[in-house]
């Protein structure tokens, strides 16, 4: 199995090499150039997990892995580093930040290996005076990034001693909320909605939900209901620019109780 999986990896390295050889297009390729592809390539990996189509995630890891070669491929040439640098570093990185597995250090529960890993961040070369939150990319999407900043912070104990406090917090945030409303205040009301999200992703850890994952389920369900809509009203010979709210409203209910009963 192992002999398997190496020369599986080799000779997709080989097919990298060649490509980058041989291909017009991949011979052109940058990091800069591959950027907004791996984003994509990584977007359709989570639309594979997000669907649980396993053999979409089978492929998607595939693509992604070859960008992974990709870039890797591009610094050798470079003179940056090489392939092997990768692996090695990953393979050292994760030995230094779990104490508990390849070292003598005890831990009671996952919070602990947690908390065990962002402190190891912290001491490692060139990190020491960087703060906590530093390693939180600035491209993510705002709910993920929320969630990141929010679990680094908890690390080194910025953190509600309890749930009850956290929903007190929401309904706190509601509150500003309504009352920059009431000012008729722009500025003071996006800062406060702001405040608002963030307090409820907040709520959505202490509650082992995923913030991200559920919003997109919801917009999963409402685009699916509101097709549905456009699907009736076109068999109806109806548009939807000439129906009511309250026509669509209809349909939609009708919509959701069948999707209750089914």
């Amino acid at each position: 199995m192992q002999q398997h999986l190496s020369d599986s990896f080799l000779a997709l390295v080989k097919i990298m090499d060649e490509l980058r050889e041989k291909c017009p297009w991949d011979k052109k390729q940058t990091i800069h150039t591959l950027r907004p592809l791996t984003i994509e390539e990584m977007y359709e990996l989570t639309d594979a997990i997000t669907a649980e189509n396993w053999q979409d995630i089978k492929e998607e890891l595939g693509d992604v892995m070859l960008h992974l070669l990709f870039y890797s491929k591009i610094a050798t040439e470079q003179q940056q580093f090489t392939l092997q640098d990768v692996l090695e570093s990953i393979s050292k990185k994760l030995i230094h930040r779990h104490p508990h597995i390849y070292g003598n250090v005890e831990v009671a529960n996952e919070e602990e290996v947690k908390k065990n890993w962002e402190q190891l961040k912290l001491q490692e070369k060139g990190k020491a005076n960087k703060s906590v939150l530093s390693g939180v990319p600035t491209s993510l999407p705002a709910v993920v990034k929320a969630t990141r900043i929010q679990e680094k912070a908890k690390q080194v104990g910025f953190e509600w001693d309890n749930i009850e406090d956290v929903w007190k917090k929401v309904e706190e945030e509601i509150g500003e909320l309504k009352s920059a409303i009431e000012q008729q205040n722009q500025q003071h009301i996006e800062e406060e909605f702001g405040d608002v999200l963030f307090s409820l992703i907040n709520y959505a850890r202490f509650l082992q939900v995923d913030a991200e994952g559920v919003l997109e389920k919801t917009n999963q369900k409402f685009i699916y209901r509101f097709q549905q809509i456009e699907k009736i009203a076109n068999a109806e010979g109806k548009s939807l620019t000439d129906m009511s709210l309250q026509e669509m409203d209809a349909i939609w209910n009708k919509v959701k109780l069948l999707n209750k009963t089914n």
